[in-house]
């Protein structure tokens, strides 16, 4: 029977050591059994993984797909294993995990480290990013997103809470330029978006039916990260829809306000893994972390 394993772990460790001779001492084998072990590898599927140089080695379009993969089978065989022989269920191994940048930063990663504080033997590996990603083919273990979400038959969601978007200006700018009474004065004013390489300048405001629709905003300036859009709120740059955790100490003190709160919405918050017969302990333990956070911090997770 063909072993569908031999030359991914050779693979992997060629990848991640960068040549086939740290690859070679990272097995225990010789540099030549591991770059013949790479080659069957290809030929059994049909595709090169790798281009090799007597100097470095680089991931194929092929081979970073393949990698994702890859690296998740491991993870998985190795956690398992390690679960069997040790005879208990603990979170172990590396949880790869995907969050929006502003929120992520804020609220998620210091519960997501302290979780990591508690179990000796789970590792983290984070991004921060707000676009939509491919979680199997990336290998991102669990994500955390803001906003609806499409229908995923390989993913489980689970809602954490809401977020609340509210438009926001500065004193010193309503005064200068006015209060918007309609959404149809927004067009005379300056507005700030929260903006992503490809996405349309739009806000999501309530309608009259009391839906959720997206409109288009014509922006005087775009920026890309929260903070950078709520400093140049509070500077008097011009509206900004916020959301309510992020807006809420400068509401409170005065440095924002509130205007059109009839348009103000709210969207969903969600934990997302990918749907696997047995759920690894090192997601259900930071899906659990992540649940008993939104309880205990209510303000940030409830609209």
């Amino acid at each position: 029977m063909e072993d569908r394993f031999a030359g991914i772990r050779e693979f992997v460790a060629a990848v991640d050591g960068g040549s086939l001779t740290a690859a070679a001492d990272t097995l225990g084998v010789t540099g030549s059994a591991v770059g013949k072990s790479i080659s069957r590898l290809e030929a059994r599927l049909g595709v090169q993984l790798l281009h090799r140089t007597t100097r470095r080695l680089d991931l194929t379009t092929e081979g970073e797909a393949y990698l994702a993969s890859c690296r998740r089978i491991l993870d998985e065989l190795d956690e398992t294993e390690t679960l069997l022989t040790t005879g208990r269920r603990q979170p172990i191994g590396r949880l790869r995990v995907d969050l929006p940048t502003t929120f992520g930063r804020r609220h998620i990663v210091p519960a997501l480290l302290k979780l990591a504080q508690r179990h000796a033997r789970l590792d983290l590996s984070i991004t921060l990013r707000d676009r939509a990603v491919d979680m199997v083919s990336e290998g991102i273990d669990l994500a955390v997103r803001i906003g609806m979400l499409e229908d995923y038959p390989d993913l489980i969601a689970r809602k954490l809470g809401e977020q609340r978007l509210v438009i926001c200006a500065a004193p010193a700018y309503l005064k200068r330029r006015g209060t918007p009474a309609a959404r149809a004065d927004l067009a005379k004013h300056d507005c700030l978006i929260g903006w992503q390489r490809g996405s349309r300048p739009e806000w999501l405001l309530s309608n009259v039916a009391g839906e959720a629709q997206y409109y288009e905003i014509p922006p005087r300036h775009a920026l890309t990260d929260g903070d950078a859009l709520l400093c140049a709120c509070l500077t008097g740059c011009g509206l900004a829809q916020l959301p309510g955790w992020l807006a809420r100490e400068a509401l409170a003190e005065g440095s924002l306000i509130e205007v059109l709160p009839e348009f103000a919405t709210t969207m969903p918050i969600h934990a997302i893994w990918q749907k696997t017969r047995h759920l690894q302990p090192k997601v259900k333990v930071a899906v659990d972390a992540l649940a008993s956070l939104a309880k205990s911090q209510a303000s940030v997770f409830s609209a």
